[in-house]
């Protein structure tokens, strides 16, 4: 059974003594005892010869933004019957886990809008204690942030990254419809206090943003965090013309260097980032540019959504319906798993000269990016 504990997960006032006190995800031991028996299974290897070993797994689709360049402005969001129960989540980590993913980021919509959202943390948190996962990350708007940073680090989480596209609040508030810049700043505040390592993903915008790109450099590496900038992408109708706004990171990195002193890293966080060292702050920045610069042929991650489908590429509409397997075998999910990776396109559909429609009809919240 999960607990009925608010939406914080730990409550807000909750000490370390308070962990030990609170239910998580129930799996039977018996269910537990067997799968240890059967590490390791075959790695999860796609048609192009690459290796699976990160999960992306949505808890909702809902968010309490509306950023501009995610969705639209007045947004239908699933109803809540159609989502996997928290239980449900955690088996299905389970699954990809013990069949070789080492890197599991729980994302959304927003994922800490999740009730009892906590209790799936502190589930797969177990896989970190016996080395089977090496780590258990999010991605957070980091509205709600403040209240559960504790409960995060306490769950093993060492580094998570927080959305933050602009430090003027007047800003803020016209490109989330409906944030309040204060509360982000202090989740910032409560993750670095918690020990968490913290990185901030800015998405890149013709206009304001070319103006305030300095400021959030010095902002994010005075206060020890990395920044990675990232291109727009053509997911959803937001109902604006993405031509009107999208931004070629080679056009701003080459704007960056005649003011800023970028040395190229070798570092990979496994992902499509590529990094430079900014001289004058000491501080990493990162460009993820998947309309400029496809990135796909080192593509390691797969991602599920919040009802059970599995979509092997982000920048494509084929997906796998894992909720009714679930519900019957494990071994079922196992085969669809492994038939959906044979057929993982070789690279996404995103064309930086056609962004005035969609690449996919589905909006970026449903998957988190």
């Amino acid at each position: 059974m999960l607990d009925n504990t608010n939406s914080s997960g730990c409550g807000e006032n909750a000490g370390p003594s308070d962990l030990n006190t609170i239910k998580t995800v129930r799996i039977s031991a018996s269910s537990t005892s067997k799968r240890k028996a059967r590490y390791p299974l075959t790695p999860l290897v796609d048609g192009f010869g690459r290796t699976v070993s990160y999960l992306r797994l949505s808890v909702t689709d809902r968010c309490d933004l509306r950023c501009t360049y995610c969705m639209a402005e007045k947004m239908s969001f699933l109803p809540r019957r159609d989502l996997l129960s928290l239980e449900e989540l955690a088996r299905l980590s389970d699954i990809f886990i013990r069949r070789g993913v080492r890197k599991l980021r729980i994302t959304g919509g927003e994922p800490l809008v999740r009730r009892d959202v906590m209790d799936l943390f502190r589930d797969v948190s177990r896989h970190l204690r016996s080395g089977v996962l090496d780590e258990l990350t999010l991605t957070t708007n980091g509205t709600l942030l403040a209240h559960h940073a504790d409960c995060l680090a306490a769950c093993g989480i060492k580094r998570i990254n927080v959305s933050l596209d602009t430090l003027n609040p007047d800003r803020y508030r016209s490109m989330t419809r409906l944030g309040d810049i204060r509360m982000v700043l202090a989740g910032l505040d409560a993750a670095q206090d918690a020990g968490l390592k913290v990185k901030l993903n800015a998405v890149a915008s013709r206009g304001a943003f070319e103006d305030e790109v300095d400021e959030l450099i010095r902002f994010a590496h005075g206060r020890g965090m990395g920044l990675t900038l990232i291109e727009e992408m053509p997911l959803g109708d937001t109902g604006l013309d993405r031509n009107d706004s999208v931004l070629s990171l080679r056009v701003l990195q080459s704007d960056l260097a005649r003011r800023w002193t970028l040395t190229p890293l070798t570092r990979s966080s496994g992902g499509p980032a590529r990094y430079v060292r900014v001289a004058e702050t000491g501080g990493q920045l990162g460009f993820i540019s998947p309309m400029s610069c496809n990135f796909c042929a080192l593509c390691n991650r797969v991602r599920v959504s919040c009802t059970g489908r599995l979509y092997t590429c982000m920048g494509d509409e084929g997906s796998v319906d894992l909720r009714a397997r679930l519900r019957r075998s494990e071994d079922e999910v196992s085969s669809a798993i492994r038939s959906a990776l044979l057929t993982k396109p070789e690279r996404h559909r995103f064309d930086i000269s056609q962004m005035s429609k969609p690449a996919v009809a589905r909006h970026m919240s449903a998957l988190g990016g």
